[in-house]
């Protein structure tokens, strides 16, 4: 299945999770899309509360379903929890961390500036978004690439970086300093349902 490229916003709607991790999307209509509004009221299935929890952490990365299922096999071959290594398998991607280092405002801008060939890892240039960082790896940007206005309000806009990366804003230059613990991850995910939804 094809990475969804469509509007965000209303996908954010439909799985009731703010997508580009803002939450601007379900401020002014908290509600699924659709002509009856707030009304809807449908009782998920224990088969469809599980797709939608697979679905949403699937958007959240922006990954594409052969991907998300592999990372999931790979996940289950670790020691520990499976879920709690899936998620974090996910967020060692090079795409997420670019977004975490606030090199980006969002995923699907680091997905570009990765695949567009602005991103070092270690000093040589990664375009493979997919790409597994390792603790104590180093992420910039190419020389030329550190001028890039999307680059530049990314960084005046973030907030809040983790406590598993650090970022040196004068170099433009972040390390990823150690995997996360599952509770610096995303709270309204609920992993055991997606575990089981593979499980069948």
């Amino acid at each position: 299945m094809a990475r969804y490229t469509g509007p965000s916003w209303k996908l954010s709607r439909r799985l009731g999770v703010s997508l580009s991790g803002t939450g601007k999307e379900l401020e002014k209509r908290p509600y699924a899309p659709g002509p009856h509004g707030p009304t809807q009221r449908k009782k998920l299935s224990e088969y469809g509360l599980q797709l939608q929890e697979k679905q949403k952490l699937r958007h959240t990365y922006g990954v594409t379903e052969r991907q998300f299922r592999n990372l999931f096999d790979k996940a289950g071959k670790l020691p520990g929890r499976h879920g709690d290594n899936f998620m974090i398998l996910l967020e060692t991607r090079l795409d997420n961390l670019v977004y975490r280092l606030g090199l980006a405002r969002t995923r699907r801008q680091a997905r570009q500036l990765v695949n567009h060939g602005h991103i070092l890892v270690d000093g040589s240039r990664v375009d493979i978004p997919s790409y597994s960082v390792k603790p104590g790896q180093s992420i910039s940007l190419r020389e030329k690439s550190q001028k890039l206005n999307i680059v530049q309000e990314a960084i005046e806009l973030n907030s809040f970086t983790p406590e598993y990366v650090s970022f040196d804003a004068d170099k433009l230059e972040g390390t990823f300093t150690r995997f996360p613990e599952r509770n610096e991850l995303a709270a309204d995910i609920n992993e055991a349902l997606i575990v089981e939804f593979y499980s069948r």
